[in-house]
This record gives structure tokens, C-alpha cells and sequence, in this order.
């Protein structure tokens, strides 16, 4: 059998590369400077490639570079332009952080950008700093930027495993592989050990400390190896893309790289476990290749589960497996082997008839012929091929009424092809014979479609070739052409089933597809856990038809690792204890466990892992209803598809649970902080007061006159008072958490609401003028007495602090429609615009200078809560007419009550 060459297909490029190539034009290129630790150089060298670069007239600014004290590297900024950082507050700490619209603002043709992997302080634009570079990168800003490889997520467990520390910040791959360039900073770990004991990398202590644990010799071998791969990996792949983009057939040898094809015959591992010894000789990745041809559908069960097997072999073995749909072996392996830049190709050569050969053509001969560079590796069979010339026309047996189908519309065409001759005489009455034929083998495939050939020619032979009504041919002419249209019609019936069988396929993976998209969707607008396992179960139990069970880790009373049922299908709450044993063990070896797999095979169930690229996340238990067959090939590839993506959907939900844990841990703690520190002050200062006051009482009281002794108890007295407001505070902020505070609400008189709140307040008040403004004809209020004299109170206490002695505070009340608005206005120096969003929060003080004010930071909390327990609204603004801070409180206005008659 003729092959059409490939040539011309090869000789173009790749769309795709051309298209990446002109994306890449379009942005800024990034150049990573790759170190295996911390030490080995990495700002020194971006510097000085940037000192280069200015030399020969780029524009080069510094957007962040960080020397850590060490002299020669901060030698080299000068002469640099540094932008300048944008200063944060966080937390009581000023910090530093690159100002991005600076740069953007300066747009130099290359910036400086240490430290990819940093985290941005809260308040930046970007949560991470290399988010910050590919902003920088997308208005075409180069970039030079530096990396450690315990920073590469991919690699971030396997460096946790060699260190023993796991690195928190972790830059995506994606970032590595979208770089123009990387550039491997090496350096010995002797020379690396020798610097640290010099000073330059860490102060002496903590360089101490390093020796004794990071940076020993071990670990830094093993580091510098996996910079040195990943770089090479890189390094590969940019080789790739250049010969697509270029329509080089290759291979490049400039590394080996070996291909194993699998086809589902008995001696299929035996040629794969050939493959890897020559894997391994040559120190070179193993690639396991499955072309899906036409064949495919027609594969028997046995050759299915051989295929699946030989496929699972390559991945213990370590290959990385692909199955391609295609149509002629060898060119679509060739083509595989091109793009991969693969130079061996392995295959198995195995005993067939010369038949089969002739009819289907020898793969081996094609890929010697048409492989160019790449060299063959022909591996000997040992065993007969299962495969035989006819093996196309094997297929499941059809049922009794196909048959019969097939006999009524041969009868049928009869009776048209009758009535035809009669009418019209014409000499290719034959033609009316293919149609049932052609017909059958589009429904129920080739057995049904070769018996509708043979009675059809029966019938031409009966009914139109003389002598009529005999089975006799007495012209030779026309056994000839009987012959040939037997021939024809079960030519034409192979080629129907052909197109039935590829169309049956074609639209069962179009349902897989549409069903696996429509399954995505759904998992990804579901944000609780026992609804997005209900929906995976289910949706796993529909396609791959199987009862399901998804089990999920807990720590049990004894510290080790349980698994517990999270969700199954049909519903189910335990476990044999062969399952849970095969559960377990596929937990902890991360493999598939159970029924079908290598490992405790006389278990109920298939259990695989759920993983993500961070590590395992449950484990799914599947078995056919039937309970006893093992999955086939179909349903476990199904299977895994499905598997991939819910656990990729328990992930994105158990880190939304995370963050929201570690959002309300980090709340829980600044609450914490904030009341430890607010009562070690609160309480320890007024009792300070109290105990001074009364000690000297008791010890020098005759000494003191009158008016000292009274001074002292009036101290105690306003510091008792204090510590009586404190302790309140800490009351209703705990009723108000609790939600223990009911209102008890009755008419209220503004005026007198007022005038309490006054009378209250006037110790505090003493060193201020105050005014109050209060329309006569306000309408009563529907509140609580108590909690509104206490808002009011609360914002009076707040003024009093915050506003400088001699200054005026305006207490004000007003009607507006049907509301009433109560206003506190003070002369102090405001609120600042940062600290406006967060006046009303609990333990929240503002900053005056470079210290914050004294105070619990609970007033306003509670003023707030007490004001929305009556139905109400406070806001706090900055006064438009001079400096100062204005605190309003709004209610709906209660019934008028009309003035009794005189």
C-alpha cells in the first residue's frame, strides 16, 4: 500500500506557534535569573547585566532591588535610576513596596524587579509581586527579575522534602515558561557554604543556624540539580517552539528522547518494558503513544483491558502516555515524534499473515521508510498476532430482527426492481438491490449488511437474469456480472458499517464531550461542599454507570488519618472492611486500590485518588452495578476525566474555606490583640490612679489638708468612674455580640434625651464649650431611653477625646421628612480619609501623630450597635466647613402626640 508522503504537510508551520510568536511580539520580555538557593548571586548578576544594557543606551530603571546589606551589590545600583517605593501602612509598620504606577508613569524600556516570588503588602494593587511584572510585561516593559527554584510551585513539595521546610510564596509555572530567557545562577556548595561563613549571605547567627539545616551540602546538590532540570526543561521547550514556528521537520538531537508504540496485542508490554531499558541507557525521557485508529471500535473486551494494561504499565514504569485519534499509524506517529522532537521510535514487530500485511500495509515498514533523522527500534514478537486479514469485519453479533429487517427490504427492493422492468425497460436494474444493502449496513451493521448482499444477489439472479425464475445462468456474461455485484454490494457494505461505525463513535464522544462540559459548569457555581459532592457522585454514577462513594480524610480520636463517607450514590453509610482497608491504602500510597488495580484486588471496590497539583484531596470508590466486572478501558478513562475535574472543584472549594478560616482567624487574633492591649491599658491606668490616691491617703492623710485630701478622693472617685465606663463597655459590646439586646421601645422626648446625655457627659465636658441646637417641634422618637442616652453619651465621650481643650462641641437635632437626625459635631482635626471606613469597628483607634489616641476603640462599636437595635443609622463624615468630625444618627420619626386641651 502506497503512503503519501508527509513533506508538504511539514513544511509549514504551526499556526499555533505563529500565533504564540506574535503574542510575545505584542508584550515585554521577561528575563528570570534562576538561583538553587538564596546566596548564589542572583541580584548581583541582574545588576550587572542592567549596568551592561545602560552601556549600550537602553533605559534602564530599578523598580525594587534588595541588597541585604551585602556592599558589592549595592555598589552597583549606583548609577542606576531607582524609583522611588510607595510607602504602606499596616498594622502600626510603614512599609516599602515597588510603586508600580511609577514605573508605568516612567515607562523605561527594561525595569529591575527582585524577589518574584514576594507577597505585597495589603492595600497593593496586586496580591503578588509577579502579577505586578505582568502588568508590567502587557504595556511592553522589559522585565529583568530573580527566583529561587524552592519558589516554583511545581517544585515546592519536592523542595519541602529535601529541606525539610516548606516555602510559602510559590510563583506559578506558567510564569517560568512564559520567560524569553532564564538564566541559571550556579554556584558549588562549597563555594555557596564558604560564603555563608563569610557574612555574605546571612548575619553570623542565622548563618549558624543555616549551615545546621538548609544549606548543608546535601541539600544544595540536590537544589542546584532541580534548578539546572527545570531550566533545561525550559530550555527544550523554547527549542520546540522554534522549530514549529520555522517548520523544522527535525529531530534536534540535541537531547534524546525515546517513543514507545502501543497497540493492544499480548506482547505490547513486552515492547514497552524494551522501550524503557533504552530509555534508561540512553538517560532519556520515555513517551508512550496510542494511535486510535478506525480498528479501535471493533477491539474485542480483552484487547480493551490488554490495552489499558499496557498503558498503565508505562506510567509505573514512568513514560508519559498519549492517545491520538488518527487514521494511518505511521504518519500520525511521525508527526508526533516531530513535534516532541523525538529521536527513537520504538515498535513491536509481530508474526502476521502476508494477507493481513497486504490488505492493511505494515506499520514497521511505513515508519523505516518515511522516519527520516529519527532512528527505528524494531522490537521481535515472540507471539502470532491476534490480529487477521479480516479482523475489520469482526463485530458483536447482531440480533435475529436485523436479519430479518434485512430480508424484508431485499423482498421489498424485489417487488420495486419488478415493477420497474415492467414499466421501463433498463439494463442496471441492479442498482435497486444496493439500496437495502446500503441501508442495512447504516442501521445494524456488516453480518446483517453481507446477508442483505447475499440475497440480494440471490434475487437479481431469481428474478432478472435469464432464464427467469431458476437459480441457472446459462450466458457466461452474466455470471460475471453476478459475481461483481456481490462483489460491489459487500464492498459497499464494508464501507457503510466503516461510516456507520466512525459516525457512532463521532457522536458518542460529542455526548461525552457536551456531558464533561456540561458537568464542569455546573461544579463550578456550587460554593458548599455537601452539594458540590452530591452533584460529583451523581454525575459519575449517570455517565461511567456505577454506584460511587466519595470518601474524604479526618484525624480519628487516636491522631491517625480516617476516611470518612462525605457522599455517595445510591446513598450508603459504611463500608466492608476489605474496602476500607483498599481506601486506605489508596490513600496513603496514592495509587488506584481495589478491584481491577494491582493492589488488593479482592476488594469490592475501584478506589482512585483525587489529586491536584498541591497534593490529594479525597479518595472515589466506583463498581459496576452488576458487582462483578472489573471497569473496561472506556469507563476508566471516562472515569479519570471526571475524577480530574471534581477534585480540581473540591480544591477550589476547600481553599475558599481556608481563606474564609484564615480570614476569621486573622480577625479573631486582631480582636484579641486589640482587647488584650486595650484592657492592659484601660484597666491597669485608672487602677493605678485609685491605688496612688488611696494609698496616700492611708499613709500621709494627716499630713494632707482639706482641699489635698479632697483632690485625692475626687482622683479615686473619676477614676473609678472610668474604670465603671470600661467595664460597661466591655458589658454591652459582649450583649451585642451575644445578641442579647432587646429594645424597649416607648415614646421618646428629644430634648430630654439630649439634656440626659448633657448631664451625663459633663464631667467629660468640662474643658469644652458645648451648644446645643434642638427644634422645638421635633416629633417623639420610638426608642429605648436607655441605649439612645447611651449613643449619645458614647459621642460626646468621643468628641471630649478627640478634640483639643477650649474647642467647641455643637450637639444638634433636626426633622427632615419623616426622619429626625441627631448630630455630635466637634473642632478637632477629623477623621483621615483611610481611618473613615473602619471608625464604627471594635477596638478601633485612631492614629494622632505617630501614636494612637488612649481609649478602648469600643464607643463608636457600641454606639452603632446600639443605634441599629432601635431601627436606626449612624455615619461619621469629615465637616465641610472647617476641620473637624461630625457623627449623625438618624431614626424615623415616631406619632405626633397632640397637647392635651387647656
Amino acid at each position: 500500500m502506497v503512503v503519501p508522503p508527509t513533506d508538504e504537510i511539514l513544511s509549514r508551520p504551526s499556526p499555533d506557534a505563529l500565533l504564540a510568536a506574535a503574542n510575545r511580539e505584542l508584550r515585554g520580555k521577561l528575563k528570570i535569573f534562576l538561583g538553587a538557593a538564596p546566596g548564589v548571586g542572583k541580584t548581583y548578576e541582574m545588576l550587572s547585566a542592567a549596568r551592561q544594557r545602560k552601556a549600550e543606551g537602553i533605559d534602564v530603571v530599578v523598580g525594587v532591588a534588595e541588597t541585604h546589606g551585602r556592599a558589592e551589590t549595592a555598589a552597583l545600583i549606583e548609577g542606576l535610576e531607582v524609583v522611588p517605593r510607595r510607602r504602606i501602612e499596616y498594622k502600626g509598620r510603614t512599609l516599602d513596596e515597588m510603586d508600580i504606577d511609577a514605573v508605568l508613569a516612567r515607562r523605561p524600556a527594561l525595569v529591575l524587579i527582585d524577589e518574584l516570588a514576594h507577597t505585597n503588602a495589603p492595600g497593593s494593587r496586586h496580591p503578588k509581586r509577579y502579577l505586578d511584572v505582568l502588568e508590567l510585561l502587557g504595556v511592553g516593559i522589559d522585565v529583568y527579575t530573580t527566583l529561587n527554584v524552592q519558589h516554583i510551585e511545581s517544585l515546592n513539595d519536592i523542595v519541602a522534602r529535601i529541606t525539610r521546610i516548606r516555602v510559602r510564596e510559590t510563583v506559578p509555572d506558567s510564569i517560568i515558561d512564559a520567560a524569553d530567557s532564564v538564566e541559571v545562577i550556579d554556584l558549588t556548595p562549597e563555594d555557596l557554604i564558604k560564603r555563608l561563613g563569610e557574612g555574605k549571605v546571612y548575619v553570623r547567627d542565622a548563618a549558624e543556624r543555616a549551615l545546621r539545616h538548609y544549606f548543608s551540602p546535601g541539600n544544595l546538590t540536590a537544589l542546584r540539580e532541580l534548578a539546572l532540570r527545570r531550566t533545561a526543561e525550559r530550555v527544550d521547550e523554547q527549542m520546540r517552539s522554534y522549530m514549529r514556528e520555522h517548520a523544522i521537520a527535525g529531530p534536534w538531537a540535541a537531547g534524546e528522547r525515546v517513543v514507545v508504540c502501543v497497540d493492544p496485542s499480548a506482547d505490547a508490554p513486552n515492547v514497552v518494558r524494551a522501550a524503557k531499558r533504552t530509555a534508561d541507557s540512553l538517560r532519556a525521557p520515555l513517551l508512550a503513544l496510542y494511535v486510535e485508529t478506525d480498528r479501535h471500535a471493533s477491539l474485542s473486551d480483552a484487547e480493551r483491558d490488554r490495552l489499558a494494561e499496557t498503558l498503565r504499565l508505562a506510567e509505573r514504569l514512568g513514560a508519559e502516555t498519549a492517545t491520538l485519534p488518527g487514521r494511518r499509524i505511521a504518519e500520525d506517529v511521525l508527526a508526533f515524534a516531530r513535534d516532541r522532537n523525538v529521536t527513537r521510535i520504538v515498535v513491536g514487530k509481530s508474526r502476521r499473515s502476508v494477507w493481513f500485511e497486504w490488505l492493511h500495509g505494515s506499520v514497521v515498514d511505513d515508519l523505516v521508510r518515511m522516519a527520516g533523522g529519527i532512528a527505528v527500534e524494531v522490537v521481535a514478537s515472540t507471539a502470532t498476532a491476534s490480529g487477521s486479514a479480516w479482523a475489520g469485519w469482526r463485530a458483536e453479533p447482531a440480533p435475529a430482527r436485523a436479519y430479518i429487517e434485512a430480508t424484508l427490504a431485499v423482498v421489498a427492493a424485489g417487488v420495486v426492481g419488478v415493477a420497474i422492468d415492467r414499466l421501463v425497460n433498463i439494463g442496471n436494474i441492479s442498482l435497486v438491490f444496493v439500496v437495502p444493502v446500503l441501508l442495512i449496513a447504516a442501521r445494524h451493521g456488516i453480518w446483517p449488511s453481507v446477508w442483505a448482499a447475499v440475497i440480494s444477489a440471490t434475487a437479481y439472479n431469481f428474478f432478472f437474469i435469464p432464464p427467469l425464475y431458476t437459480f441457472t445462468v446459462a450466458d457466461p456474461a452474466n455470471v460475471v456480472a453476478l459475481f461483481f455485484f456481490l462483489l460491489v454490494a459487500i464492498f459497499t457494505s464494508a464501507l457503510a458499517t466503516r461510516s456507520r461505525a466512525r459516525s457512532l463513535a463521532a457522536r458518542r464522544e460529542a455526548q461525552v464531550t457536551a456531558e464533561l462540559y456540561s458537568f464542569s459548569r455546573k461544579i463550578v457555581g456550587l460554593a458548599e461542599l455537601d452539594d458540590l459532592l452530591w452533584t460529583i457522585v451523581s454525575q459519575i454514577a449517570r455517565m461511567v454507570r456505577v454506584e460511587v462513594v466519595v470518601m474524604m480524610p479526618s484525624p480519628d480520636a487516636g491522631g491517625r488519618i480516617a476516611l470518612d463517607i462525605k457522599a455517595a450514590f445510591p446513598p450508603e453509610d459504611q463500608l466492608e472492611e476489605a474496602d476500607l482497608a483498599a481506601a486506605l491504602w489508596c490513600w496513603d500510597h496514592d495509587q488506584a486500590t481495589g478491584k481491577g488495580s494491582d493492589s488488593l484486588p479482592g476488594a469490592r471496590r475501584l478506589f482512585v485518588p483525587l489529586r491536584t497539583a498541591r497534593g490529594k484531596i479525597a479518595v472515589l470508590g466506583v463498581t459496576n452495578r452488576d458487582d462483578v466486572q472489573a471497569l473496561t478501558p472506556d469507563q476508566r478513562r471516562l472515569l479519570d476525566a471526571l475524577g480530574d475535574q471534581a477534585a480540581i472543584a473540591i480544591e477550589r472549594v476547600l481553599l475558599a474555606r481556608d481563606i474564609d478560616a484564615a480570614r476569621l482567624g486573622a480577625e479573631r487574633e486582631r480582636l484579641r490583640s486589640a482587647m488584650l492591649t486595650s484592657v492592659s491599658h484601660d484597666l491597669r491606668t485608672p487602677l493605678a490612679s485609685i491605688l496612688g490616691a488611696i494609698s496616700s491617703l492611708r499613709s500621709y492623710g494627716d499630713r494632707y489638708d482639706a482641699q489635698a485630701r479632697e483632690d485625692l478622693l475626687a482622683t479615686a472617685q473619676g477614676e473609678a468612674e472610668r474604670l465603671n465606663r470600661f467595664v460597661g463597655n466591655l458589658l454591652d459590646m459582649t450583649r451585642l455580640d451575644a445578641g442579647a439586646i432587646t429594645a424597649r421601645c416607648e415614646p421618646v422626648d428629644v430634648s430630654d434625651l439630649v439634656g440626659t446625655a448633657l448631664r451625663r457627659a459633663r464631667p467629660l465636658l468640662r474643658e469644652h464649650r458645648v451648644v446645643t441646637t434642638v427644634s422645638p417641634d421635633l416629633p417623639p422618637l420610638q426608642l429605648d431611653f436607655v441605649l439612645g442616652e447611651q449613643v449619645l453619651f458614647n459621642l460626646l465621650d468621643n468628641a471630649a477625646k478627640y478634640t483639643p481643650p477650649g474647642t467647641t462641641i455643637e450637639v444638634s437635632a433636626r426633622a427632615e421628612g419623616t426622619r429626625v437626625y441627631l448630630s455630635v459635631r466637634d473642632e478637632g482635626p477629623g477623621i483621615a480619609a483611610d481611618d473613615l471606613p473602619h471608625v464604627f469597628e471594635k477596638f478601633f483607634r485612631a492614629v494622632e501623630g505617630d501614636r494612637r489616641r488612649a481609649g478602648t476603640g469600643l464607643g463608636l462599636a457600641i454606639a452603632k450597635g446600639f443605634v441599629e437595635v432601635q431601627g436606626g443609622r449612624i455615619t461619621a463624615r469629615n465637616r465641610s466647613d472647617r476641620s473637624g468630625a461630625e457623627f449623625v444618627v438618624e431614626f424615623p420619626a415616631g406619632e405626633r402626640t397632640p397637647a392635651p386641651a387647656a
